[in-house]
């Protein structure tokens, strides 16, 4: 996102959870009550941002479900739903369309498409697309001619590492201590090189500190994967304010910050 949400729809994890994608074999297995309050402190952490946060119901039996991002776009004109590239996701887009805003069009990725919210980062009035393993190109155009007619731009870009876009790359906004300079973007070294972030002021993660790349702007709040204080003091110092969320049951499953809440 890049301009500041004031309300996110979140869903708790269903037991399923412990089932979800993206878990290395052999890692060590997704503590669901962990996970049940982990999430909570989450949604304290939107709260505390400012944010209006409705809480759905658990998605029996989809255990990806809690990842909400992924599914679903809300603009102030259209909603925009994804189509998963995994089979066992794509039921997510049935459970959530009754939570979505009824007061504009629905627009929906269809097939040969394969596109998931993860995988696009906004800036201004440019939305661009990681193409990954999750999202095709034939996804990437169908957004642009959804989303054209609204003045708003399409530009596609590789996903040089992890699942999606979002779990290297993201806008920050301006500094809250520098309200004219460029925008910031926090980056895995991976990404530093793209020419998408030319003219941004560009912040690499450090190397041990990969995960923390994933946070969730909010405005002047940063929320901030807990367990990465080099990140979290570098957000701080250039005046963001920063609020530190444990989400460990989370990443077993490859989830981020982002992912977790459909901000509107």
């Amino acid at each position: 996102m890049s301009a500041t949400p004031h309300s996110a729809l979140v869903r708790p994890p269903d037991l399923s959870f412990v089932d979800a994608l993206g878990q290395v074999e052999g890692a060590p297995a997704i503590d669901f009550e962990l996970a049940l309050a982990q999430h909570r402190l989450y949604v304290a952490a939107l709260e505390a941002a400012g944010l209006s946060v409705t809480v759905l119901p658990p998605a029996e039996g989809l255990p990806d479900a809690c990842f909400v991002q992924d599914v679903a776009l809300v603009l102030p004109e259209l909603v925009l739903l994804a189509r998963p590239a995994m089979p066992s996701r794509q039921a997510e887009i049935a459970a959530i369309r009754a939570y979505l805003p009824p007061d504009r069009p629905v627009a929906a990725v269809e097939e040969p498409g394969t596109l998931e919210w993860g995988d696009v980062l906004r800036i201004g009035n440019t939305l661009y697309v990681g193409l990954s393993e999750r999202t095709n190109a034939a996804g990437a155009e169908q957004v642009r001619a959804a989303v054209t007619p609204l003045g708003m731009d399409v530009e596609t870009v590789p996903v040089p590492a992890g699942l999606h876009l979002l779990s290297g790359l993201n806008y920050l906004g301006r500094s809250p201590r520098n309200a004219d300079g460029p925008g910031g973007v926090l980056t895995w070294p991976a990404y530093r090189d793209l020419p998408i972030l030319a003219g941004l002021d560009v912040i690499v993660v450090p190397e041990s500190e990969g995960p923390a790349a994933n946070v969730l702007a909010l405005g002047e709040t940063v929320l901030v994967p807990a367990v990465y204080p080099r990140t979290a003091a570098e957000l701080w110092h250039r005046g963001w304010r920063v609020l530190s969320v444990p989400i460990s049951e989370f990443a077993k499953a490859d989830g981020g910050l982002t992912c977790l809440s459909l901000l509107m």
